[in-house]
């Protein structure tokens, strides 16, 4: 392992210096940049933690159309809110950024923390999102180690030890702020995100035309490639899971929200879940519904297998055609419930292989004759 003083070319001053000559020329010119309002840069620094730049900018410009203030944003019902973030996934974020404009309003007069320990207070607000907005929307000093940075760290510096443990976050945080003119945290931590997106990528880096070649440990040694260091992951385990399509002889059918604490909680789904091993797929179907609504159904035809991915898992969404037998829904394993036609349905917010569900149902309701809000075609 090398240390970073080991190298003198590589000292904090100079690379500083040519990063943000760089940064000056270079910069991506990006929405949330053309803001100072605070408010606006968090939700960009939310929606970045999990998202990439090109296909943020769009729910950003929508988002903030929507909720243009964090006032706006804190009397939203979560309804809406989740609805504004429908298809940017991570849903955790948007409960968190709600639940943390209302703290923002109640308990800072609407106005956000400005120091990096005090909005890691906030829901949803992690070291990496306090430190970038503390130095993006106040000026305060303090390194934002997002994927890019780390790796553009790792190479400058030659850290040979895997990024993601704690002691090594630590250290590639110093050595980050140590090349940050005081003051000017905000742009460096901007230009060492860029250079990471654009020049220091994870295969086949630009070194040639890299502002920091000369000052890279990782480009002097060949070890471009090598660095950061990469753990293993885990092979993502696969789920089977059910959903029914309850209809009520009306065109409708029913759809329930989930609970806020669950994953994907407060969006709206077809109810169902996971088959237990060795259950087979209707009879699972049957057994999620008495569970979580309290009732019996006929589980008819298969309507569509969806494969997803989600971070930790692979997932097969079964949904049938299903009708109520026994029963009055009730709240058992969920929020609410709602009977909604096809296109009703547009105005919840859905995971996406729900939103799959539904646009199938729309096709049948195309292919039907059946015009929105239930007549037919004349």
């Amino acid at each position: 392992m090398t240390d970073a003083q080991d190298n003198p070319s590589a000292q904090p001053a100079a690379v500083g210096q040519h990063l943000l000559a760089w940064y000056q020329r270079h910069g991506r010119d990006l929405p949330w940049r053309r803001s100072r309002d605070p408010y606006a840069i968090w939700v960009a620094e939310t929606m970045l933690q999990q998202t990439q730049v090109g296909t943020a900018i769009p729910f950003y410009e929508r988002f903030l159309a929507r909720f243009p203030t964090v006032e706006a944003l804190a009397d939203a019902p979560l309804d809406d809110v989740l609805k504004a973030w429908e298809g940017l996934g991570y849903y955790a974020r948007a409960r968190n950024l709600h639940r943390a404009a209302r703290q923002v309003v109640q308990e800072h007069g609407s106005r956000l923390p400005q120091s990096p320990q005090l909005l890691r207070r906030l829901p949803g607000v992690g070291r990496y999102t306090a430190a970038a907005v503390a130095s993006i929307a106040f000026g305060q000093d303090a390194a934002a180690l997002d994927a890019n940075v780390r790796r553009v760290v790792c190479r400058l510096y030659g850290i040979d030890q895997d990024p993601g443990r704690p002691a090594t976050q630590r250290r590639l945080e110093a050595l980050a702020l140590a090349l940050m003119p005081p003051g000017r945290a905000g742009d460096a931590n901007q230009a060492l995100m860029d250079l990471g997106a654009t020049i220091c990528t994870p295969a086949n880096p630009k070194c040639t035309i890299c502002p920091l070649a000369e000052l890279c440990q990782a480009q002097q040694t060949g070890r471009q490639d090598a660095l950061p260091v990469r753990a293993a992951r885990p092979d993502r385990p696969h789920r089977d899971v059910t959903a029914a399509v309850i209809r009520d002889g009306n065109g409708r059918f029913l759809i329930a929200q989930r609970p806020l604490e669950s994953m994907l909680g407060g969006l709206w789904e077809f109810p169902g879940g996971k088959r237990l091993p060795g259950e087979e797929l209707r009879e699972c179907l049957r057994r999620e519904i008495a569970e979580e609504l309290g009732v019996e159904i006929e589980v008819g035809d298969l309507l569509c297998a969806i494969d997803h991915t989600f971070t930790h898992f692979h997932m097969t969404l079964y949904a049938f055609d299903c009708r109520l037998v026994q029963g009055a829904p009730k709240y058992l394993g969920c929020l609410d419930l709602r009977w909604v036609s096809p296109d009703e349905a547009g105005a919840f917010a859905l995971p996406v292989a729900d939103q799959k569900i539904l646009a199938l149902l729309r096709g049948q309701q195309a292919d039907m004759g059946v015009a929105p809000g239930g007549g037919e075609d004349r």
